[in-house]
């Protein structure tokens, strides 16, 4: 019922009683007005304890997607790399640094992020660090999209989340359901997508419901390592969504021409030092090559799920040209001089 506060759901979720359908609503906006940060907290982490499932993550999506402010591309054809955030690994931001290499082989991206709830740095963090404005409104966001193949949504100019919220999310320091929430809401709705979970438990679940909300074709990924990316550091687990279809397998280095390699030198503990390292890697100037071969290998996938390349080899040499070139660095510049002005 309409009438049923937040306290009334935390007892649901202690309960380990499933949000209803017909209640997620009336729930989400419960939480958005919500001010008492403890309570917040409280639900949050029942919720957790209880385990989110395939429907709530549905229809709270939907919700999210419904109220979202859109952006409209001019391109048939694009995509988001995005992670949930909340990986062990703490590596610098790859699918930030790999959206520009993606946009120079000549498929366009619309990346959707935000500042860090979970990690060291967020997109918008390391963003700001390179020099970009992430904090556009949707007019500029779209054009930067349909001029220069790329533009970056920060979350909270798209979607009314409120700061309370927020405030908690960073302060539990634990992946929530608005980690997994965040990736299958992007406002331009990409039609592919590359989507890094934190845990491998949840790769089929979120594959599951991107496949209920309409995508063409993309992919859901763990690396065994615990990293919310493709890893160079052994296997992956991927969930492929291709249409209303789903299907499961691993993928390793090889599959794409490249060796296994250790990551574990990959930490960064700043927005400045993850920017340091990107800014590196796309002017070549980069000692680390399995820094390099991260970034290569999570742009491959993109460029092959838009049908831009026939298999993952191709795709790959597609990422590196886009790196060899130059183009990856020319869109960080074209993107820092649109969002400046």
């Amino acid at each position: 019922m309409n009438s049923d506060t937040l306290h009334d759901y935390l007892k649901l979720f202690r309960s380990g009683i499933d949000l209803p359908d017909n209640k997620a609503s009336h729930f989400f906006d419960a939480l958005l007005r919500e001010e008492n940060e403890m309570l917040l907290a409280e639900v949050l982490t029942s919720w957790n304890e209880k385990g989110t499932t395939e429907n709530e993550l549905f229809s709270l999506a939907s919700i999210m997607r419904s109220r979202a402010v859109k952006v409209n591309s001019k391109h048939e054809i694009f995509v988001d790399a995005v992670g949930t955030g909340g990986s062990r690994a703490k590596t610098f931001n790859v699918s930030t640094a790999a959206a520009f290499v993606i946009a120079g082989a000549g498929v366009s991206v619309a990346k959707h992020g935000n500042r860090a709830a979970t990690s060291n740095s967020g997109s918008a963090d390391v963003l700001t660090a390179l020099g970009v404005n992430p904090a556009v409104d949707a007019a500029k966001a779209e054009e930067c999209l349909n001029t220069i193949g790329i533009c970056f949504m920060f979350a909270p100019k798209f979607h009314s989340l409120s700061p309370v919220l927020a405030k908690v999310r960073r302060e539990l320091g634990v992946p929530t359901i608005f980690n997994n929430l965040g990736p299958l809401c992007n406002p331009a709705n990409a039609p592919h997508q590359i989507i890094g979970v934190w845990h491998n438990d949840i790769v089929e679940k979120i594959a599951k419901v991107l496949a209920r909300l309409g995508t063409k074709k993309s992919w859901v990924v763990h690396g065994d390592d615990g990293l919310d990316e493709i890893t160079l550091n052994g296997e992956t687990q991927v969930g492929e969504i291709t249409g209303n279809d789903v299907r499961l397998f691993k993928i390793k280095p090889s599959d794409f021409g490249l060796n296994a390699a250790s990551i574990s030198g990959l930490k960064q503990n700043s927005p400045e030092s993850s920017a340091s390292l990107i800014t590196s890697i796309l002017t070549g100037d980069c000692p680390e090559s399995a820094a390099v071969n991260l970034v290569l290998i999570n742009a491959a996938a993109p460029i092959y799920l838009s049908g831009k390349a026939v298999g993952l080899r191709e795709a790959l040499d597609l990422a590196k040209a886009s790196l060899s070139s130059g183009a990856a660095l020319g869109k960080l510049n074209e993107l820092i001089a649109a969002t400046n002005k």
